[in-house]
């Protein structure tokens, strides 16, 4: 414990994470150029750390989950805005460009988001909090993980394999 110096070193796999996807939604558009989408980042990146600085708790990762969650709901989470405003980006330009109902939460080992209030959640980062010292490494290879990957390692919300049978 004495290694850790504060929140800041220890949320830095997980903000990547988020950052990464945000700045992928805006890269797939096409409308943002790769200087703008640094910057941005950049940008995010401090936004988020400022903002969990005092909310971010690895030996109770869901305390305070409300607080580091970002949501995009026919409203845009301030924190993005703030952050694109940045690159000169308006709430107009963001709305087309990002999902009208996007949730990301972002916590100690797992960041995970929805797309739509009935999509499916898919997890973006994973590490166990018995790996704390292999989190940066856990940062590369569990990058971005899709819907398919995520079931494929076994997240899947059921804990069982349940086998579906279709009669006539």
């Amino acid at each position: 414990q004495s290694q850790r110096r504060g929140p800041r070193p220890d949320m830095a796999p997980e903000i990547a994470a988020a950052v990464g996807f945000v700045s992928s939604l805006l890269r797939t558009r096409g409308c943002v150029s790769e200087q703008q989408l640094q910057v941005f980042s950049g940008a995010l990146r401090e936004e988020l750390a400022e903002h969990y600085k005092h909310h971010w708790f690895p030996e109770k990762p869901f305390k305070g989950s409300g607080y580091r969650c970002i949501r995009i709901n026919h409203k845009m989470d301030p924190i993005i805005s703030k952050a694109a405003s940045q690159i000169g980006l308006s709430l107009p330009q963001l709305y087309q460009l990002l999902p009208s109902e996007l949730t990301l939460w972002v916590d100690p080992y797992e960041v995970s988001y929805r797309i739509g209030e009935d999509g499916s959640i898919c997890v973006l980062y994973e590490a166990t909090a018995t790996s704390k010292a292999a989190t940066s490494k856990a940062a590369s290879s569990y990058g971005m993980l899709t819907c398919k990957n995520q079931l494929m390692l076994g997240r899947a919300s059921p804990s069982k394999n349940y086998i579906m049978t279709v009669s006539s």
